[in-house]
């Protein structure tokens, strides 16, 4: 178990480069995806709503941050919600939703390619497992000897 932290920064860096190249052809950055999928679900969120639907642990602060990168872009806009002026929703714009597909499609190949010498049986034991060490670290905040 030595190297299983080793191992599994490495495989993250490695996926988190190749998913980065895959999302640039369709001129989105790594991370901006997780915000576009919510959007593609439920247009005209707000950022905190974005943010509770992520996939990943990400703060309503980062998905401001974001979603400005994205309005320059060109991949949303954001408008006040007509009932409530405090409110911020973001919607896609067509390029936006022309980029679901191709971008879906990049994913799905990444993950193949990931995995390709894993078989059936591998896959399932992998997604198994990492879910479970998900689970074990977002429930369990405090490291080992902080407890």
């Amino acid at each position: 178990m030595d190297d299983f932290l080793t191992l599994l920064v490495r495989a993250h860096k490695l996926l988190q480069a190749a998913s980065d190249e895959a999302m640039s052809r369709h001129g989105v950055r790594i991370g901006q995806n997780l915000i576009l999928e919510a959007l593609w679900e439920t247009d005209g969120l707000t950022p905190g709503e974005v943010a509770s639907r992520a996939r990943l642990p990400i703060t309503t602060p980062t998905i401001v941050n974001t979603a400005t990168r994205m309005e320059a872009a060109g991949l949303l806009t954001r408008r006040r919600d007509p009932k409530d002026g405090r409110l911020v929703r973001l919607y896609l714009t067509d390029r936006a939703r022309a980029a679901q597909q191709p971008i879906r499609e990049s994913r799905r190949q990444l993950a193949e390619h990931a995995t390709a010498t894993l078989t059936d049986e591998e896959r399932a034991h992998l997604r198994t497992a990492l879910l479970k060490i998900i689970q074990q670290l977002a429930t369990d905040q405090a490291g080992p000897g902080e407890r």
